[in-house]
């Protein structure tokens, strides 16, 4: 294909780090795109995008033969259409987690992408964050032995965030901001086989749904794992991880500049002093995400995080929904 990349970015509230991510690039940026005047105001001058490139309805961008990559960060009830709708035009799209929030929409993503000579990329961002993409690497490398236990947490206070669309019982708190957890821990560790849930409800009004779950998670019989969701959380945002081996533990999360590295001796006894291991802090690593995304589109690579990798990791999320109403375990379903 034309090696140069020409890129429309749709949703300006949340989409503006893809705007800088594609710049950062190199991409040639032919619209911006948002039903909001104010939100397309903000984002033109700050990135000095002329009034000419501001497009207030995704449909005028449907058939512009220019444009070859779309980036859709709307909110997440919208996904499906939108993305659809380019994919069905021919165009690459990069889209927002989570994938979708029902196993309907998930599908019809799924159809289109594998009836478009398109790629097609979910952005798990977290899979791009400086300390999750070195802890991956330190687990790869066996520093840390066998893993028997991972954990991860999604702690962020929502209380003046949730608008109406957040507030929409379909956007449970696990699916539309837990999955960055549960992301993270099927890309460390695999796909979990069973999960059992709690939630409680003490910290958001506005919402019906909990806002608070604790999931615990079987990936295999040596291999546990737990996600903590907090969307009403009286803290600072955090995705605090842990990861434990048989050789060394691992903390580290995606807002601090270090990690701690506990590693053992030959007899197998913990060092005292563990490693402090400074790393860069970017939480939303959009300019990464879109290099690898950018590489797949020219070089005709797969793409990691495709439709079926994004479904999966709202498999697991719907799982924890239904066993923290049920009270009982549940099978993540995979069968897409």
């Amino acid at each position: 294909m034309d090696k140069k990349l020409v890129v429309a970015n749709i949703g300006m509230k949340f989409g503006m780090s893809h705007v800088e991510g594609a710049m950062s690039y190199g991409a040639e940026i032919a619209a911006i795109c948002d039903c909001n005047e104010e939100n397309l105001r903000f984002a033109g001058e700050r990135y000095n995008i002329p009034e000419e490139k501001w497009v207030r309805d995704y449909k005028d961008l449907i058939n512009d033969e220019n444009i070859n990559v779309v980036t859709v960060a709307i909110p997440d009830q919208q996904h499906k259409k939108v993305s659809c709708d380019f994919l069905r035009a021919g165009k690459n799209v990069l889209c927002e987690k989570p994938l979708a929030l029902t196993r309907e929409d998930i599908e019809e993503i799924i159809k289109a992408e594998d009836e478009s000579d398109a790629k097609f990329m979910v952005g798990q961002i977290c899979r791009f964050t400086p300390a999750f993409e070195k802890a991956k690497e330190i687990i790869e490398s066996g520093t840390l032995g066998e893993l028997y236990f991972v954990e991860s947490e999604y702690a962020h206070d929502y209380m003046k965030l949730c608008d109406e669309w957040r507030a929409d019982p379909k956007r449970h708190g696990v699916i539309g901001g837990g999955c960055h957890a549960v992301d993270l821990l099927r890309w460390l560790a695999g796909d979990p086989q069973e999960v059992f849930a709690y939630g409680t409800h003490k910290l958001l009004p506005m919402v019906d749904y909990d806002d608070a779950t604790i999931a615990v998670m079987k990936f295999d019989e040596n291999l546990m794992g737990k996600v903590f969701v907090s969307t009403g959380c009286k803290r600072d945002y955090t995705m605090r991880t842990v990861i434990y081996g048989t050789k060394g533990t691992l903390i580290c999360d995606n807002t601090s500049p270090t990690m701690t590295l506990f590693t053992t001796d030959e007899e197998g006894v913990v060092i005292k002093e563990p490693q402090i291991i400074d790393i860069e802090v970017n939480n939303h690593n959009a300019a990464r995400e879109f290099d690898v995304f950018a590489d797949a589109i020219i070089n005709d690579k797969p793409v990691v995080t495709d439709a079926r990798e994004g479904a999966k990791t709202v498999a697991v999320c719907l799982a924890i929904v239904e066993s923290a109403k049920t009270g009982k375990p549940v099978k993540p379903d995979y069968n897409f």
